[in-house]
């Protein structure tokens, strides 16, 4: 009996370990993918590293306050997106600061086209 506990607790931990490994794979795959985005991003918009570096810290300022939202399995997603848009409107005021107008209007475009897409239901515009 106790070799066959000791057995079902291996399995355990190995399934844990493997989820756990799998879990920083994917993070450190998604640090990958920004980082090549925002190099691209510093090319495509011909920023200076100050601003690149600027732009990368309000992003990732927000971004656990909007996992957070989006994580919150009680809202629904039109409620998260009122909750989301108000930090948006934030981050936007602080990367408008950085980059002044005209390069902020070029931001904003360059972001449309090159956001990553996500896989899920829906996608834009109403039933109808």
């Amino acid at each position: 009996m106790k070799k066959f506990i000791t057995g079902i607790a291996i399995v355990i931990a190995v399934f844990s370990a493997s989820s756990l490994y799998a879990q920083r794979g994917d993070t450190a795959a998604m640090r990958q993918r920004m980082e090549a985005m925002n190099a691209k991003m510093k090319s495509d918009l011909k920023l200076t590293d100050v601003q690149a570096d600027s732009i990368s810290a309000i992003q990732h300022e927000f971004q656990p306050q909007v996992r957070e939202i989006f994580m919150d399995q009680s809202l629904g997603m039109d409620d998260k997106r009122a909750k989301i848009a108000p930090l948006n409107e934030a981050r936007d005021k602080r990367i408008q600061a950085v980059l002044g107008n005209d390069l902020f209007k070029k931001y904003q475009d360059w972001m449309q086209q090159n956001r990553p897409q996500r896989g899920g239901g829906g996608g834009r515009g109403g039933n109808g």
